[in-house]
């Protein structure tokens, strides 16, 4: 069986991490793909889809340290749906891509950050290899 998201968006804000109790990273972060089409009048309509990442261990520190809002990445991963009790007691659910692969595609003179920074391995080890911009597929 096959699980696995591939997306490519901008982020629509700066990620969050935080920390799990035994000290492991987490970084949460969402972003946006867009889908543009003509409607029956032959307009133009443009529909956004928004996507929540979460990302752990040293994927999860990269991705805190180089990403910002409004950074064109490519993702993959794998959808997961977690469920959860709210305060009143409502039960909840929310579903995600947890990444496995991250690569920053703004060139690097867009670069939020130094530019003489060197850019770190994008992939959690193990898992899969970084892709450089000529790898993806479009």
């Amino acid at each position: 069986m096959i699980n696995k998201a591939i997306l490519v968006g901008r982020l629509g804000a700066d990620p969050e991490v935080r920390y799990t109790p035994d000290g492991a990273m987490v970084t949460n972060f969402r972003i946006a793909t867009d889908e543009q089409r003509k409607d029956k009048n032959g307009e133009k309509v443009q529909k956004t889809e928004w996507h929540r990442i979460v990302a752990f261990g040293k994927l999860a520190e990269i991705c805190g340290k180089y990403l910002v809002k409004g950074k064109l990445v490519y993702l993959e991963g794998r959808l997961q749906t977690r469920g959860w009790e709210d305060k009143e007691g409502n039960k909840r659910s929310t579903t995600e891509i947890v990444a496995t692969n991250m690569q920053m595609l703004d060139s690097k003179g867009q670069r939020s950050q130094d530019s003489s920074q060197e850019e770190p391995p994008l992939s959690q080890p193990g898992v899969d290899a970084p892709l450089s911009e000529e790898d993806v597929p479009f």
